[in-house]
């Protein structure tokens, strides 16, 4: 029986090479001279760090560009609250998600079951697993599924015939 899963997943690595990029850039910008602006990576954990909450600003639209240009969705992203620290220093978590929340799932689940389609959808962990008699209506699932979650990254694969 043909189905496929539904995931949301970050791609790490290039998460890992937009860090990278922008601490590059923010090493050799002139309004970013002699401050202690910096981007660094834990996991699944970005810390931006910066003197002023305009310049935070500025170094978040340096890393969402790099993540934008390396085709990281940046709705992955979850930004955290801006805290003081040290003098005029703040600093801003931003976790990368990955995995569909429950409430994602149960309503990805009910969107298929709503659709009438001829498609069975079954959440499995932090993905959902969509079975169907055709491929051409995994296909038209899809195609749902992209028109009616839009605020979630979505993935397709393990496709299977």
């Amino acid at each position: 029986m043909p189905s496929f899963d539904v995931v949301s997943e970050a791609d790490m690595i290039e998460v890992k090479n937009a860090v990278e990029q922008s601490q590059k850039e923010i090493a050799t910008r002139f309004d970013f001279k002699s401050t202690g602006a910096s981007v660094e990576q834990k996991e699944a954990e970005l810390t931006v760090v910066a003197d002023s909450e305009f310049q935070l600003q500025q170094v978040r639209d340096v890393l969402t560009n790099k993540l934008a240009k390396r085709k990281v969705d940046v709705r992955f992203l979850d930004e955290g609250e801006i805290k003081k620290i040290g003098g005029d220093k703040v600093k801003q978590v931003i976790k990368v998600k990955n995995g569909i929340e429950s409430d994602d799932a149960k309503k990805i689940v009910r969107v298929i079951k709503d659709s009438k389609m001829k498609v069975q959808a079954s959440i499995q962990g932090d993905s959902v697993r969509v079975t169907g008699a055709k491929r051409d209506d995994l296909q038209a699932a899809m195609q749902l599924l992209r028109k009616e979650v839009p605020e979630t990254p979505l993935e397709f694969n393990n496709f299977r015939d």
